[in-house]
């Protein structure tokens, strides 16, 4: 998402947001239309809404192969990716789609189940390396050719769960850490990704596309990444779930990196349960990325068993004092907070998020020396011509027309100024923004009897602005789980504007189990998921 406006100001935007709304988002809507046809498209695509169980029923059954699956889901993308609304969430296909899809069946056809993802087409963010035939760019025209010698950690996970590696997913460019008056959802590679709700609107990013195709029924289930807010926010505008795990649960080495404070891959899906299955899948201890040494004993294998219906009763939810400045938000997370009643649990006030936001310059400073020394890092084994960041401006500058036609790269600049991570600067930001996020939210936990804390993880999408980039309002959930490392999910709330909004459940360190049960519980109880429409916004 738009990563200064919660980090670099040092306080929730407050100013103007009721305004803002009324003229960004207040829109009279109409379906949309195909080319040259005044009736209105009825989206019918066969596997809508579909789950994970759902699909692996009908390969069971051999109602379905994978590989039919995978090509309607090829289809879909050709439909409503790159024409009729042209969502573009797609940065690339993979080529070998169909063929993993044949292999899967025939193992099915011998009896080798591996598992939930068996056949299952996904896709992923196209910063994760793959070694295969697709790219690996972060959204960037410099890494365009940048084939990865080697899978990801977490790829190598999904390929050996059987999962169908569908293709890579758009982004907003450099994870969206590349300006300070950036778009979210658009990069020089992949141009601009849409909301599928009213498609004038952000898709929030920077894993806009992952969020947009699991909204729009372009897969079932998507990879993302996130550093602050990157999967959170777009399962919240896109009407999905987004888990960020605790970091050092899922490995990071072969991701383009900001962050290794902060940076964690995490799943996007249309429910609960199908965002745990993914999540299953991707964890493990990986030797090249030594935080996950640190999950040893603190996960588990069958994340499933949380799905509890009853996953609120007796639960304590901590739910910040202060009110939002939109009433119709306070509206919403007043009926949010009700249903949690209503499932048994005990909603406490608390107040927190002046303490955290506080320590946002901090959070910016860490991660400009990291993602310096990161990249720097990631390039040097990499494919790409670009060996450093420093070849990246360049390379920028050279070809300014085409890979910064709007706005330019203030933060790369930026980082490239920074020292190395010996610095004295680097290591008091690191405290602050990391280690006494940490000691905040665990003494509110601790002093409250709390599970877990929630509220509504971002405001409706703003319009979409290459020029003058993102304009959020003053509701963010996202930094204090992101600067502390904490585990965060996001699930459909309801609607403002004709807009999804999400509602966060975040706790301590590894506390995945007990959040999911809590979103599950939710999830079950209030049924907010609704398909999006793909509506064009006009403004009155």
């Amino acid at each position: 998402m738009k990563r200064r406006n919660f980090i670099a100001n040092t306080a929730l935007v407050t100013i103007g947001f009721t305004s803002l709304l009324a003229s960004s988002c207040t829109t009279k809507s109409t379906e949309t239309k195909s080319e040259g046809n005044d009736d209105e498209v009825a989206d019918d695509f066969e596997l809508n809404e579909i789950t994970i169980s759902e699909l692996q029923e009908k390969m069971e059954s051999g109602k379905y192969s994978s590989e039919q699956i995978t090509k309607l889901y090829l289809d879909r993308i050709e439909a409503i990716d790159k024409n009729g609304p042209k969502l573009n969430a797609i940065i690339e296909l993979n080529p070998e789609a169909l063929a993993i899809a044949k292999a899967m069946d025939k193992e099915r056809k011998e009896g080798k189940i591996r598992g939930n993802l068996h056949g299952i087409p996904i896709l992923i963010k196209d910063n994760i390396d793959t070694a295969d035939k697709m790219m690996t760019t972060a959204g960037s025209l410099a890494l365009v050719g940048n084939i990865a010698s080697n899978d990801a950690f977490i790829v190598k996970k999904l390929r050996d769960a059987g999962a169908v590696l569908l293709g890579k997913t758009n982004l907003s460019e450099w994870a969206n850490f590349r300006s300070t008056s950036s778009c979210s959802g658009w990069s020089s590679r992949g141009g601009q990704t849409k909301n599928p709700y009213i498609i004038d609107h952000s898709p929030c990013g920077s894993s806009a596309g992952s969020g947009v195709a699991v909204a729009a029924n372009l897969c079932v289930v998507a990879v993302g990444t996130e550093t602050d807010g990157s999967i959170v926010c777009p399962a919240s505008v896109n009407g999905t779930v987004g888990i960020k795990p605790t970091v050092g649960l899922v490995s990071r080495s072969g991701i383009i990196p900001i962050s290794h404070t902060q940076d964690t891959a995490g799943p996007l899906a249309r429910n609960v349960k199908d965002a745990v299955i993914l999540l299953e899948a991707m964890i493990g201890i990986d030797a090249t990325d030594k935080v996950t040494k640190e999950s040893k004993g603190k996960s588990v294998e069958n994340y499933t068993q949380f799905l509890k219906i009853d996953g609120l009763k007796g639960k304590r939810i901590g739910i910040e004092k202060k009110k939002y400045t939109n009433p119709l938000l306070n509206e919403l997370l007043h009926k949010a907070k009700e249903i949690m009643k209503q499932q048994g649990a005990t909603i406490v006030e608390i107040e927190y998020l002046d303490k955290i936001n506080a320590n946002g310059e901090a959070e910016n400073d860490v991660l400009q020396f990291e993602f310096k020394y990161g990249v720097n890092k990631y390039l040097t084994t990499s494919n790409s011509k670009m060996k450093s960041l420093e070849d990246v401006i360049a390379f920028n500058k050279t070809n300014e027309a085409k890979a910064m036609p709007t706005f330019k790269q203030e933060i790369l600049e930026m980082c490239q100024d920074k020292a190395g991570l010996d610095n004295t600067k680097y290591i008091q930001a690191l405290a602050k923004s990391h280690n006494d996020v940490k000691n905040i939210i665990d003494n509110v936990i601790k002093d409250n009897q709390l599970d877990a804390i929630s509220g509504l993880t971002m405001g409706p999408a703003c319009s979409i602005d290459t020029i003058y980039g993102d304009r959020w309002g003053d509701v963010f959930l996202t930094a204090p789980a992101a600067m502390s490392g904490y585990p965060h999910i996001s699930v459909p709330c309801g609607k403002v504007y004709e807009l999804p909004v999400g509602l966060s459940f975040f706790s301590g360190a590894y506390q995945e189990g007990a959040i999911i049960s809590l979103a599950y519980g939710y999830e079950q109880a209030s049924k907010s998921r609704i398909k999006p429409e793909f509506k064009e916004a006009f403004l009155d």
